[in-house]
């Protein structure tokens, strides 16, 4: 990976990381890049692994591969792929992408209200 896409990478994960803290996630982080289990880009939002991707060409379905081994890894109970929306600086306005399975978990725990 060239040095500029690593900054590019870099800046879309503190970009995250600024927009957690900033909607009430204090805690949340950048992890540590070179992990030999790796366990996802942000760290500090309890039970959640969260990848952040910003590259030109969407590779959706390894990037959900990638989460689903790292949400192992972490040994949390939900993972997200945060990426980057082309034209949109906030990740307000980018995309999460999860398999069906993992937000249909998340939906039936929304609604018994067991998220903590």
């Amino acid at each position: 990976m060239s040095s500029a896409a690593k900054a590019k990478g870099s800046k879309a994960e503190r970009d995250v990381v600024t927009y957690l803290i900033e909607n009430g996630f204090p805690y949340a982080e950048r992890r540590l890049a070179g992990a030999q289990e790796d366990k996802g880009d942000i760290a500090g939002v309890n039970g959640v692994c969260i990848e952040v991707k910003d590259h030109a060409k969407m590779v959706l379905s390894g990037w959900i591969e990638e989460m689903i081994l790292e949400t192992k890894h972490a040994k949390a109970w939900t993972g997200v792929v945060i990426h980057k929306r082309k034209g949109k600086g906030s990740p307000a306005d980018w995309y999460a992408s999860m398999p069906v399975s993992v937000w249909l978990e998340l939906l039936k725990k929304a609604i018994n209200n067991e998220i903590r």
